[in-house]
């Protein structure tokens, strides 16, 4: 009996080498008598980046060219984005006390140190008229109502606006905006978290321009007694020091980085499998008829994958792979894929061609690139699920498999059940 080791994505030579040989010997330790190999396909069939990175913009500038720098307000609304109340947050804490400074111009006096007694602060008056607004996205007759429905924000303005609203941020911060100007800069503050938070709801699903963002700020401000385009004192000086701190170019560029360069192994591995899969898979067709005998495959993640398609592309032409006892995906992405109508091997609601053999699919809760087999081809008796808990959070669950005794207990079950001698 043999088996033969399908590594997964986004593995090369040195991580392959550690874990083929802690499969080896584990398997070994069970079937002694049996002969152990793997298929080491991460160089020939891996991904690269063939020009070294140069589609990312920013990750190879051009010599000379000078640093990319990210404006100002970009970066302040990356914060806010990130936590909608935080220039609230500033001005709670903070306050308006300048320290000699005068935030408003000359002339302008800092207003919290002569708050009187029994006089309401301005900045309360303000609080009163966004929590007055209508927690109902405005009709989109209304300009502000056509503004957020246009932009895919309707559906978040409500929340946002009640979570800006009932904030403690913005409560300690209207009771310390005693005058005007602090007023004025507390209403741009709230019309910013307001929309910061929908846009936040909305995510990717926002359709929302710069010039439109401005003008859904412009709009609430007004409706609060300010004026979003006298710019703010207090906070803007505070955040935008912040934000230009931790959102410049360079630190973007590294984030592109690793999502692109950083990732290419892994989910590039599994893209150009779904684009020229086919030499994969006549690699691993060569490498399981090349040695004679009952064979167990053993596939992880884009390893399984790439091993359901042969297996199936071959037994519906009637050409079982020679050999092929029993097929063990682990921790495979596999039927997720048929299920999506992106398994090149079946199309969706296809049944497993016959001739393809056992199938014992192991799969972890925790693992979020393990999927369920059964249950997509109901009633098909070749195939097995089996849970496998690591106690490992992803992604280490991923690869913890192999480290279960009870992985090996279930491989040893089924190749009994087969058969397999």
């Amino acid at each position: 009996m043999r088996f033969l080791f399908v590594h997964g994505t986004g593995v090369r030579r040195e991580r392959h080498d550690r874990l083929f040989a802690l499969v080896r010997d584990r398997l070994t330790a069970r079937f002694p008598e049996a002969r152990v190999d793997s298929c080491y396909w991460g160089d020939r069939f891996g991904a690269t980046l063939g020009a070294g990175g140069r589609s990312v913009p920013g990750l190879r500038p051009a010599a000379g060219s000078a640093p990319d720098a990210v404006d100002a307000e970009t970066a302040e609304w990356t914060l806010l984005l990130a936590d909608p109340l935080c220039e609230l947050r500033v001005l709670a804490e903070a306050g308006w006390a300048d320290g000699g400074q005068d935030p408003y111009g000359p002339g302008v006096a800092d207003d919290d140190a002569f708050a009187m007694p029994g006089v309401q602060p301005a900045g309360v008056r303000v609080l009163a008229l966004l929590a007055g607004l209508p927690p109902a996205p405005p009709h989109p007759g209304d300009e502000l109502g056509a503004l957020l429905h246009g932009t895919g924000l309707a559906s978040g303005f409500p929340a946002a606006l009640t979570a800006a609203a009932d904030s403690a941020e913005a409560a300690r911060a209207a009771d310390r905006a005693t005058g005007e100007p602090q007023a004025r800069e507390l209403a741009t503050a709230l019309a910013r978290a307001v929309t910061a938070g929908a846009l936040a709801d909305a995510g990717a699903d926002a359709d929302c321009t710069g010039a439109e963002r401005d003008r859904l700020v412009e709009l609430l401000t007004t409706r609060l007694g300010g004026d979003a385009r006298v710019p703010g004192a207090r906070a803007a000086a505070v955040l935008g020091r912040l934000a230009m701190r931790v959102t410049t170019q360079p630190l973007l560029n590294a984030w592109r980085g690793s999502l692109t360069v950083g990732a290419t192994p892994a989910l590039g591995d599994i893209l150009r499998y779904q684009a020229r899969g086919h030499d994969l898979r006549e690699f691993l067709h060569a490498r399981i008829a090349a040695a004679p005998g009952p064979t167990v495959l053993i596939g992880h993640s884009l390893g399984g994958i790439a091993l359901v398609d042969l297996l199936a592309l071959a037994a519906a032409r009637g050409e079982a792979v020679p050999g092929t006892e029993l097929l063990v995906t682990v921790g495979s992405q596999a039927p997720f894929l048929y299920e999506l109508g992106a398994l090149t091997a079946l199309e969706p609601g296809a049944k497993l061609p016959y001739g393809f053999p056992r199938w014992l699919n192991v799969y972890d809760r925790q693992d979020v690139l393990s999927y369920l087999a059964g249950p997509v081809f109901p009633g098909d008796p070749r195939i097995t699920d089996h849970e496998i808990g690591s106690r490992q959070p992803f992604p280490a669950c991923h690869s913890a498999y192999w480290k279960q005794d009870a992985l090996y207990e279930r491989i040893e079950q089924a190749v009994a059940e087969a058969e397999i001698g």
